[in-house]
Formats: C-alpha cells, sequence, structure tokens
C-alpha cells in the first residue's frame, strides 16, 4: 500500500482527520501531523521524514484556502520534488468551497464537498 501525506490548514484539521482514517481503514500507511509530531518533537524534522517517505501528497483545499505558512511549504516541496522527478504525486482534494492554488488548478481533485464518498473512491483508486 501506498505512504500518504496528509497536507491540510488547522482550520480543516477534523476534515482531515476523516479523511486520513478512511485512508488508514483502507491500508495505506498516512502521515498526519496530528499523529506523527509527539511532544517535545522538532516539527520541521517530523515533517521533513514525512514528506521525504511520501509517495503521495494528499493537498487538502477549502475556502480557508492552502497558504498558511505549514502548508504552503508542504505541497510547494512536493511540487518541487515531483518536478526534479521524484516519485511524489501531488492529490488535490476539495474539503470545501474554495479554489485550488493556481499552480495546481490544472490537476483533477477529488471533491469530497460534493460527495465525500465518491471523492474518497476517486483518492483511493489514485493511491497505488
Amino acid at each position: 500500500m501506498a505512504n500518504v501525506f496528509i497536507s491540510h490548514r488547522a482550520s480543516d484539521a477534523q476534515l482531515a482527520e476523516r479523511l486520513s482514517r478512511e485512508l488508514r481503514d483502507a491500508g495505506h500507511q498516512v502521515w498526519l501531523d496530528e499523529w506523527e509530531i509527539g511532544l517535545g518533537d522538532s516539527i520541521v524534522e517530523r515533517m521533513n521524514e514525512g514528506l521525504q517517505g511520501a509517495a503521495y501528497v494528499v493537498v487538502c483545499y477549502s475556502a480557508a484556502g492552502v497558504t498558511s505558512p505549514w502548508m504552503s511549504r508542504e505541497w510547494a516541496s512536493a511540487l518541487a520534488r515531483q518536478l526534479e522527478g521524484h516519485g511524489v504525486k501531488i492529490l488535490p482534494v476539495r474539503l470545501s468551497d474554495g479554489p485550488p492554488p493556481a499552480i495546481l488548478a490544472d490537476l483533477r481533485y477529488a471533491d469530497l464537498v460534493k460527495d465525500w464518498q465518491r471523492g474518497v473512491g476517486e483518492l483511493l483508486r489514485a493511491l497505488r
């Protein structure tokens, strides 16, 4: 199964955790900050480890956007790795109303707003 890094804004943590549980229950190894960063851990170090080990970076966007400092660094580093030929794939997921960042606008996204189960199903099919 796939190694998946979940990138999300703090305001979307509840939906991101719901999505993470469903992916984990389907057998994937999921990196979610709330699960992987413990008290006293270096946040930057733990996030770097998670991103380096990820075959997929799921970018969860919403009306809150994707421009928080942490989230921007996560998906931008995944995009840079992808453009350098590393085997990482960015999978956008729409959690609530809001546009994707312009640089990801050409990528098809899983729409969890319109139909959660269908969107999760599409995401699971993309994780190979």
